[in-house]
């Protein structure tokens, strides 16, 4: 696996990265949990350390199934990106509650990388008026996120 350090850190992340957006799934559509468990442990056991996910992928299941995962390796072997779900923010305080939100269904304290979501110059002036720098910068501060 090639690895590249990130520039504002130490961390070495894997090329080629897992992303959860598009998973096996069965009949009735929803994940297949042993396939892509089992996909998941392949990538991981080969090298790859960076997966990412976000709130409205597989009808809001992606981001659970990550953290069967992460339940089930070292969660520091790994760097996990998410992503704030934009479009359902409204006030300040809905930016820390889904964030909150996120960080339960990953099972996990912290998130490596949290990008903004489908973002966009109008939308990005809404979110910088309810206070979107002051919120990254305090769930930095509290180690949410990384």
């Amino acid at each position: 696996m090639q690895y590249r350090k990130m520039p504002c850190g130490r961390e070495k992340l894997s090329a080629l990265g897992f992303g959860l957006m598009r998973l096996p799934v069965d009949a009735e559509h929803k994940i297949d949990e042993v396939k892509t468990l089992e996909m998941l442990h392949y990538a991981h056991q080969k090298g790859v350390n960076y997966f990412d996910t976000a709130w409205g992928y597989h009808s809001e299941q992606s981001e659970p199934m990550l953290g069967k995962f992460l339940q089930q390796i070292d969660r520091k072997s790994v760097f996990v990106a998410t992503k704030l779900p934009t479009w359902l923010i409204k006030t300040r305080a809905d930016m820390d509650d889904y964030l909150n939100r996120q960080l339960e269904k990953l099972g996990t304290t912290y998130i490596d990388y949290y990008l903004m979501h489908a973002l966009n110059g109008k939308r990005w002036k809404e979110l910088l008026k309810l206070g979107a720098i002051d919120f990254l910068e305090q769930a930095k501060a509290d180690g949410r996120i990384r």
